[in-house]
């Protein structure tokens, strides 16, 4: 075992796993300066344990309701082989019926048939990889028409700031009109012919993971990368009903972005150096909450408020990123106001130390000369309209005084 290896392994102890997924993968893209969740992440922690342990205990992520529901439409969607969905890709993809018409279904999810022997051990994550590969293979090298093989549950490797995170997709419709299509099943309504903006947006961003997964492992077996197509199908339940419709979700755009950002994330190497030796999260379930925190506050973390929504320990974070100060003043750090307001600040962290600028309090250091003018001048224009409002105001009761 490496040593990158080892200290994970010390700073998980014996805190419950969780594997990345999509979901972790597309969060964690889209903040990529958090180290915190970086190594947490890269360690396999279950982070809803650890806000358990920090005090933070929140309801977070799907009820078990919305999860029974999300798999009972998945195997409704599935049923006879894959029936059901080859008529919706006929549907969707405006490909004549003969070409979704036959071809394998691969269970590829590591589920054991009925009559297997109950000690016959599932499938390993990377026996599950190459049996994917091994469809893939088939698939790209049958050049019969008329042939659409459908991939349940494939698994595929993405590397994610030096280390493997392991993928499934729902499904993967293989070589329609020449080209490879994800599947993604959710169980969230479309009424109308629209869904809620927010649950496509999440969709999407979880379906470019798995497309770009997906190229990788093309470019790996030797085909081009866009023979995986970048309009993905989603599945849903339409209207009030369970009955499947499919539309064609295009995530170039989240596609790129989320290509851009994993490449921007450091190291687990790198993020690993600078802790203190023998770190370790796992202080036991009768540990202090402050000795926790004090531990978890070893990795530097870059709360935003979007942390709200993709990572558990958001409300840690963001409590402890209001009570930062440096020496300025109560403010907090920047980011507790978004990226777009911390984007404008220049590179400036400390919401208090931004106020002592544009308030002539401190100097400027080297390269915050043009920032603080900015603040400057703010702070001038905003004295000005509280000064012109007060006199308005004053103004108006020294009028309804002598009218009076």
């Amino acid at each position: 075992m490496g040593t990158t290896d080892t200290r994970l392994d010390l700073l998980r102890g014996s805190l419950p796993t969780r594997n990345h997924n999509a979901r972790t993968v597309a969060a964690l893209a889209a903040n990529p300066g958090c180290a915190r969740r970086g190594v947490m992440d890269a360690a396999g922690i279950d982070k809803t344990v650890l806000a358990a342990r920090l005090g933070q205990a929140t309801a977070y992520g799907q009820s078990p309701f919305a999860i029974v529901r999300g798999h009972a439409f998945e195997a409704l969607v599935k049923a006879d082989g894959g029936a059901g969905l080859r008529e919706l890709l006929h549907d969707v993809l405006g490909v004549p019926p003969e070409a979704v018409a036959d071809g394998e279904y691969a269970e590829l999810g590591g589920e054991l048939p009925e009559d297997a022997e109950q000690d016959k051990k599932r499938p390993g994550r990377e026996e599950r990889v190459a049996r994917t590969r091994s469809a893939l293979r088939r698939a790209l090298e049958d050049a019969r028409p008329g042939l659409c093989a459908i991939l349940d549950h494939p698994l595929l490797p993405l590397d994610v700031s030096g280390t493997r995170a392991y993928l499934e997709p729902d499904a993967m419709a293989c070589l329609i009109a020449g080209r490879l299509h994800v599947v993604e099943i959710k169980s969230f309504s479309v009424i109308d012919g629209g869904a809620d903006p927010a649950k496509l947006a999440s969709a999407a961003r979880q379906a470019a993971v798995y497309v770009l997964a997906l190229q990788q492992t093309m470019a790996e077996l030797g085909h081009p990368p866009d023979v995986v197509s970048t309009d993905v199908v989603l599945v849903c339940p339409k209207d009030f009903s369970n009955q499947p419709t499919a539309a064609l979700l295009d995530i170039r755009k989240e596609l790129a972005v989320t290509r851009r950002r994993l490449a921007r994330l450091a190291r687990v190497d790198d993020l690993l150096a600078p802790l203190p030796a023998g770190l370790s999260f796992d202080l036991g379930e009768e540990a202090a909450p402050q000795a926790v925190a004090d531990a978890v506050a070893a990795v530097p973390a870059a709360y935003i408020p979007g942390c709200l929504s993709t990572c558990e320990l958001a409300y840690f974070c963001r409590a402890e990123a209001r009570a930062c100060q440096s020496g300025h003043g109560p403010g907090g750090l920047a980011g507790t106001l978004g990226t777009a307001i911390r984007g404008e600040l220049g590179g400036i962290d400390d919401i208090g130390r931004a106020l002592d600028l544009a308030d002539g309090k401190c100097a400027p250091e080297r390269g915050e000369e043009e920032i603080a003018r900015v603040l400057r001048r703010a702070e001038a224009l905003r004295r000005e309209v509280l000064d012109d409002v007060a006199a308005r105001r004053s103004a108006g009761l020294a009028g309804a005084v002598a009218a009076s």
